[in-house]
């Protein structure tokens, strides 16, 4: 089906509206801070010290001016002035770390730190004797809203760039397959808020196609690339690579961009590599790109195995109770054992025994290839029998909301599986697998992984496979939170791609 976003996008007058929508949504989301931060800071002030209460100060030059105490409502002026001042030169709510990735939140985090830090170091050297429950409640709840609230603008802004809002409109540059290739990543992820509306490529009058449907016109050649954007109401030249354009062409386009009003990207021609792993580094006037290789060794898994450790042992404790009565309901409602215990294929090709409640018949092993033959997808190593005949009453249900799946805890425990990573898969399945798949049995499986909170069981094997992959080069302990989470958020409300 043809994507339609693009016909929905307002149209843009001049080179200014098409900035304008930075400058508005920072002056949002700097009123939502000051709202956030006065009411933190003003209200922990009221709540702990009361409104008439004064900080003592020991310091001559400012006893002389305050009378020997300071108002702690001047401090809590103060300290919420500062706050936003050191939110806006850490640059948080530039255009370009709203919207993905963590980056907004770590710069957050950081500005809030440094801070704080500061006024630990002014309070000593001017001896204001600061009360410490004022500063120990207000900077970690200030800086949890503040996260809250930007998560909520960022809710926002992916609902208005899935329309084609606040977002900047890209014109593509390169040879035909880069261009494509890099439209079709774009289009993928409209939340990143890079909305493609033309393609220039040598050589090629008619429209680039893309996989979702959508047919980007050509909007002009390299030489006319810059006016190219005035004419379909571009801010930014997005360069996919192509033998024409050499290096003194490129530099030519970019000096000829308008400053602060055109913007010029180089779009490599590498793909699903987290942040984290890439560095530039200007050498002798070139731009290179460092991507650090995967690491599956050394402290990185330490510091997981410790997490699933910790993680696995406290759920156990914790689900002790829903244990018990899963087990009851499963035994008293179909013939055959509480648990199921299937081998699978772990890390490195070693065979582990995965554990479950059981939600299906007991000879369910030996219907599978009937089904699957019957469904015609006996040859993708994805096996899912669609209306699966095989599933009981009870373990419908318990296979909709996960629950079936808590006896892995056991498996994370003992070190086969893990928390977070890549499905385990049977033999049959691992069989099928071409070169790149075999780089998920790298490291340990897990309870859930990137492509289960990613569309569950409505993914194609080749888009599953491309998540797991990504997970699997760009681990990191903040990445495995967050499919945690988005993980509770998909088993409380699972939709209907939940079997």
């Amino acid at each position: 089906m043809v994507d339609q976003s693009v016909d929905r996008t307002p149209a843009v007058a001049d080179a200014g509206a098409v900035v304008d929508w930075r400058g508005a949504y920072a002056r949002r989301v700097a009123i939502t801070d000051a709202l956030t931060l006065v009411w933190v800071v003003f209200g922990t002030q009221l709540l702990w010290l009361g409104s008439g209460r004064v900080a003592p100060s020991g310091s001559w030059a400012v006893g002389q001016l305050t009378g020997g105490a300071v108002s702690y409502t001047l401090i809590s002026a103060v300290l919420t002035a500062a706050w936003l001042t050191a939110l806006s030169i850490f640059g948080t709510r530039t255009y370009r770390v709203i919207g993905v990735e963590a980056t907004e939140y770590k710069l957050i985090v950081s500005a809030s730190l440094r801070l704080f830090g500061l006024v630990a170091i002014a309070a000593f050297l001017l001896k204001v004797d600061l009360a410490r429950g004022y500063i120990l409640i207000s900077f970690p709840l200030g800086v949890l809203v503040l996260l809250a609230t930007r998560w909520m603008w960022r809710q926002w802004l992916a609902i208005e760039r899935r329309d084609g809002r606040y977002s900047s409109r890209v014109v593509l540059v390169g040879a035909l397959d880069s261009v494509t290739h890099i439209g079709n990543q774009l289009a993928r992820h409209p939340a990143a808020g890079y909305l493609v509306v033309g393609a220039i490529v040598p050589g090629r009058d008619g429209p680039v196609r893309l996989d979702d449907g959508r047919e980007l016109p050509i909007v002009g050649t390299l030489d006319t690339a810059v006016e190219s954007l005035n004419g379909c109401g571009a801010d930014t030249i997005v360069l996919t690579g192509s033998d024409e354009l050499s290096p003194e062409r490129v530099r030519r386009i970019s000096w000829a961009l308008e400053p602060g009003r055109k913007h010029l990207v180089m779009a490599p021609g590498l793909t699903d590599v987290g942040g984290p792993r890439i560095h530039t580094r200007p050498v002798a006037g070139l731009p290179l790109m460092h991507v650090e290789t995967p690491r599956y060794e050394g402290p990185e898994r330490v510091t997981k195995r410790v997490f699933d450790i910790v993680g696995s042992g406290l759920l156990l404790l914790l689900l002790s109770p829903l244990f018990a009565v899963v087990a009851v309901a499963v035994k008293t409602t179909s013939a055959g054992p509480v648990f199921y215990r299937q081998e699978r294929v772990g890390r490195d090709g070693h065979a582990i025994h995965m554990l479950k409640f059981r939600s299906m018949v007991t000879d369910a092993d030996a219907q599978l290839a009937r089904l699957l033959e019957a469904q015609g997808s006996a040859g993708v190593p994805l096996f899912k029998v669609r209306n699966d005949p095989r599933i009981t009453p009870i373990g419908r249900f318990i296979r909709k909301y996960s629950v079936d799946e808590l006896p892995q805890l056991i498996n994370v425990l003992r070190g086969e599986m893990s928390l977070v990573g890549p499905r385990p898969q049977r033999e049959p399945e691992v069989a099928l697998y071409d070169e790149a798949a075999w780089r998920r049995l790298n490291v340990l499986p897990g309870m859930t992984g990137l492509w289960q909170v990613s569309g569950r069981s409505n993914l194609s094997w080749e888009e599953a496979i491309r998540l797991d992959l990504y997970y699997v080069e760009n681990w990191s302990l903040v990445g495995d939170l967050a499919i945690m989470w988005r993980t509770i958020r998909a088993v409380v409300s699972p939709g209907s791609d939940a079997i």
